[in-house]
């Protein structure tokens, strides 16, 4: 049977490599051909480019930021007022990022009563069986109290038990509020590790002296080691425009890159900062744009009623990331990539193989000389099953 006879060649035969030497032109060149873009591989990309002889690890990092500006603001509500670091840059400290409000809405001098709730689809009514008392919806300011009552002249709206009078945010101002926010600046102190060498260091490199760093503004070209950032700049780089941004807010990231080869000098290890906007500003999708939160200033006067300020801030939230790889030296990603690209060549061999015996005029020729097929001396006549050649 044939399966049978499958078997018993697996079982019975042996393959043994057979050294056959072919003088052809146009097989010595592809098989050349062949080896020489192996080894440009190997050198060019493996070794070169990818620097496959060294040890690579990843950067472990601290960040910590300060900000800095002052600017005026003159308005019918606040009147005349100066806004320093404490005011718009909210929390003080945040985890690799920082926060500065450019834009925001007041609602002043709130406190715990009944008032009329904004008019939309769903508070607007007539009379009060329209109001339900204690009802609550996702956007409501307040507790419903089941009356119905005068919002203006012309609507009216559910009463609610609220802060009041409520908050009126559907008129964003334009301009920011803190046009000046643009000259504002942020310090960034970087502190890298990597671990597996044990080698430190930080963004401010050792050739910056306190003098410059009070003077210096990062510039890509004149100043590209200074860590400290004009804002508007930031904003300019990743392509945008800081005005625009100002209004409704959004999210930049500052990315630093600490790409670093041992094997040199560690005075070549730098960071090199790049900027972006990580936020979606996409001019067909206009749903919720931008980045804003609410918080509350809180006062008692002197008979102990409690009132607040409530603030709808808009800003731009600057991320800081980090990263980066650094290599050094190592003999065993060395042994392994030189093993790895020598067991390449036996590509060219096989691709060689193949033009040799399946697309050349003479192929059955070097076929019957590339293999021959011996027989087993201990075997008795009749019990051959392999083929004669």
């Amino acid at each position: 049977m044939v399966w049978c006879g499958t078997v018993q060649s697996f079982l019975f035969e042996y393959d043994t490599p057979r050294i056959v030497l072919i003088r052809s032109r146009k097989v010595g060149l592809v098989n050349r051909g062949v080896q020489l873009a192996i080894l440009a591989y190997v050198i060019g990309w493996v070794f070169v480019w990818e620097k496959g002889y060294q040890e690579t690890d990843s950067v472990v990092s601290s960040v910590t930021t300060k900000v800095k500006g002052v600017t005026l603001t003159n308005t019918s509500s606040l009147g005349a007022r100066v806004w320093d670091v404490a005011d718009y840059v909210i929390p003080p400290q945040e985890e690799n990022s920082v926060f500065v409000m450019t834009n925001m809405i007041f609602t002043l001098n709130q406190t715990q009563g009944q008032c009329p709730e904004l008019p939309d689809d769903k508070t607007e009514c007539s009379k009060n069986n329209s109001c339900v008392p204690g009802y609550v919806s996702t956007h409501s300011n307040g507790i419903q109290t089941g009356k119905c009552v005068n919002y203006n002249d012309s609507i009216k709206t559910c009463e609610v038990f609220a802060w009041c009078p409520v908050e009126d945010d559907y008129h964003i101002p334009k301009p920011a509020f803190l046009q000046g926010a643009e000259n504002f600046t942020i310090l960034v102190k970087n502190n890298i590790w990597y671990p597996k060498f044990n080698f430190t260091k930080r963004n401010i490199l050792p050739t910056i002296n306190s003098t410059y760093l009070k003077n210096c503004i990062y510039d890509s070209k004149t100043d590209p080691f200074c860590p400290i950032f004009r804002l508007g700049k930031i904003v300019e780089a990743a392509g945008q425009n800081f005005q625009e941004m100002a209004v409704e807010g959004g999210v930049m990231g500052l990315q630093i890159n600490w790409d670093c080869n041992l094997d040199r000098a560690a005075s070549h290890c730098v960071p090199k900062y790049s900027f972006r906007r990580l936020d979606n500003k996409d001019t067909a999708h206009t749903v919720s744009p931008g980045y804003n939160f609410r918080f509350a200033k809180y006062y008692k006067d002197s008979s102990g009623i409690e009132s607040r300020t409530l603030v709808k801030a808009y800003g731009i939230r600057f991320d800081i990331i980090v990263f980066g790889k650094a290599g050094k030296f190592d003999v065993i990603p060395t042994m392994i990539n030189i093993g790895s690209g020598l067991a390449l060549f036996g590509v060219a061999t096989v691709l060689c193989d193949l033009v040799v015996l399946n697309c050349m005029k003479k192929k059955y020729y070097y076929r019957e000389k590339k293999y021959k097929y011996v027989e087993d001396y201990e075997m008795g006549d009749g019990e051959t099953y392999g083929t004669d050649s």
